[in-house]
């Protein structure tokens, strides 16, 4: 069961798979295979890992489970009756067309440890766990919500744009048990720590304006785009750097530099190739001079990395 306490991580948890379609029955998923959005959830679970270290205060790691498809009814079953929050995330087309909901789904225990932490605790929750949620806790859930809503949103932006905007935590998803939802499961875990499990929940209704979208091919390779790349060129090439010479570095004895006063002269030698440094790396090598009446260095060899073609 979803609630009971996670005993494995994702090289050993196994997911129910997608239920095959009987004979007289509505068919659940009318997108195919999904591995787009197997893809669209895998990049979801990388811009998730810092929303989680910054709530748990320390390094996690963080993935996507296979994803699958059920009749609302059966997970809701498979939940039980455990505290857990249910967020709707309120999905918003480029239209402005009502685009319905996806449902960010957490478990009551993991919402009360981010509560904990947040207020400087270690993260214990009391047992039993409550039987509702505090004010406090619900205003946890939802600020769950919010941070995974942004990043949710840049997955999605590949495909098309869809603004998702967290709503107020609520008892239970409205949704009708013989409705058919895609669940993606996010595994979350820090170092040998038995992992927690988030899902989100896309109704099937609410992605069918997405349908042609869901369908479409994986590329796993695409031309950039042209003016995409020129920017991008265009910005690298104005990043500026500095420039430096070390034109020498004399050596004092310590007696000495305790003794020097103003108008004491340190004796230097300016070797004729002097080098020249571009950060902390060597751009090449040079020779003092003037140019336009300004002190100036003549480059007289450059320094390539090892293996580079001069």
């Amino acid at each position: 069961m979803v609630n009971a306490p996670p005993t494995s991580d994702r090289r050993t948890r196994e997911r129910e798979p997608a239920r095959e379609t009987v004979l007289g029955a509505a068919k659940l998923n009318p997108f195919g295979d999904l591995n787009t959005l197997q893809h669209l959830s895998a990049r979801l679970a990388r811009t998730l890992r810092p929303v989680w270290e910054q709530l748990l205060r320390q390094e996690i790691r963080c993935w996507a489970e296979p994803l699958s498809v059920q009749r609302f009814g059966d997970y809701r079953v498979e939940r039980g009756d455990a505290l857990t929050a249910w967020a709707p995330l309120g999905m918003s087309p480029a239209a402005g067309a009502n685009g319905g909901k996806a449902w960010c789904v957490v478990e009551g225990r993991f919402v009360l440890e981010l509560l904990d932490l947040f207020f400087g605790g270690s993260g214990t929750v009391s047992q039993p766990l409550p039987t509702e949620f505090s004010p406090a806790a619900e205003a946890m859930a939802q600020r769950i919500a919010r941070a995974i809503a942004t990043p949710l949103a840049a997955a999605w932006e590949p495909l098309t744009r869809v603004a998702f905007q967290a709503e107020r935590t609520e008892a239970n998803a409205d949704i009708d048990p013989d409705d058919a939802v895609i669940v993606t499961r996010f595994g979350i875990a820090a170092g040998d720590a038995q992992p927690q499990f988030v899902d989100i929940l896309y109704p099937v209704a609410a992605l069918k304006p997405h349908g042609a979208t869901l369908t479409g091919k994986v590329l796993d390779k695409a031309e950039p785009d042209p003016v995409w790349r020129n920017n991008l060129t265009r910005a690298t090439m104005a990043v500026r750097f500095p420039v430096r010479s070390v034109l020498a570095e004399p050596v004092v004895a310590l007696t000495k530099l305790m003794d020097l006063k103003p108008g004491d002269v340190i004796p230097i030698s300016i070797n004729a190739d002097v080098p020249v440094m571009v950060g902390r790396d060597r751009l090449g090598c040079g020779t003092v001079g003037t140019s336009n009446g300004r002190a100036a260095i003549r480059l007289t060899s450059l320094a390539f990395p090892e293996g580079s073609d001069q």
